[in-house]
């Protein structure tokens, strides 16, 4: 940190530091290997494009990107430039120097920065970081009932493919489509639990603060490997443990929820499950 500070205390270009991400987020874990997410308010993002070498200061590079270059790149180079930086001792730097213009809009839509030095007095003013913006939203009956016809609906298209034997296609449709689905039924239910006042992380990968052992257990076996038996059952048992919290879910939630369409899709699964390789009718 005191590199950081050091780096842009010195260079007449920069003229503010702040920082986002885990380390501003006072409810995410503190361990080893939390990024440095630092953004440059600088006069002109050029000069620093120019001199790649630049950031030879801050360590030995393993390996890095450019994320507003290239194939991937999100092509505002003039306004925002970053260097994602994973060096030899272990730290991780994800780097931006950004105009003042742009700076103020990204630090105006993100309560998790935290202003760290500005030197030229460019910045407002901010409020103690918060991860409010994150915080799990409670359904309406709309939402409600297209995440649960997302969730049962695409496992028809995991039932043929698991008939076939098309694993990665499965396995696609399971972790692309219809997991979503479920994460968001027990982000609901760790969310009413706290009045709405929670963020359950990314993928929710804190979810197990909330949910019973057994239902956190419950959910990570649901990640299966590539047997088709195994898929199956994690299947069987996405559907149970999806079937169970959305019922809960419309019941505290004063949401209704379609019992018949889990049923059907249910019956249909086990229906395909048991069908003989050679069959030439599905019924």
């Amino acid at each position: 940190m005191k590199l950081i500070l050091d780096t842009a205390a010195a260079d007449d270009r920069i003229l503010a530091v702040y920082m986002n991400g885990s380390r501003t987020n006072p409810n995410v874990p503190k361990d080893i290997f939390q990024d440095y997410d630092i953004v440059y308010v600088v006069t002109e993002t050029e000069s620093f494009r120019k001199d790649r070498g630049w950031i030879d200061r801050f360590g030995e590079r393993l390996f890095m990107q450019y994320p507003e270059e290239g194939f991937f790149g999100s092509g505002n180079a003039e306004e925002c430039y970053g260097w994602l930086i994973q060096f030899s001792d272990g730290n991780r730097l994800d780097l931006h120097v950004d105009t003042l213009e742009y700076a103020l809009g990204d630090i105006r839509s993100d309560r998790l920065c935290r202003i760290l030095l500005d030197k030229a007095g460019v910045l407002p003013e901010l409020p103690e970081p918060t991860d409010e913006d994150h915080w799990v939203r409670r359904p309406d009956q709309e939402e409600f009932e297209a995440v649960c016809n997302e969730f049962w609906w695409c496992l028809d298209n995991v039932a043929k493919g698991l008939w076939r034997g098309e694993v990665p296609y499965v396995q696609d449709m399971l972790n692309c489509h219809i997991r979503p689905q479920l994460v968001c039924q027990l982000s609901w239910k760790a969310g009413a639990a706290e009045n709405f006042r929670i963020s359950v992380g990314k993928s929710g990968k804190y979810l197990y603060r909330w949910l019973e052992p057994e239902e956190w257990e419950s959910f990570l076996s649901t990640y299966a490997g590539s047997d088709i038996e195994e898929i199956w059952n994690a299947v069987e048992t996405m559907c149970g443990l999806f079937d169970r919290t959305a019922g809960n879910n419309g019941e505290i939630l004063g949401l209704k929820y379609c019992r018949e369409e889990a049923d059907n899709c249910r019956k249909y699964l086990r229906h395909v499950r048991n069908l003989p390789r050679d069959a030439s009718e599905i019924f």
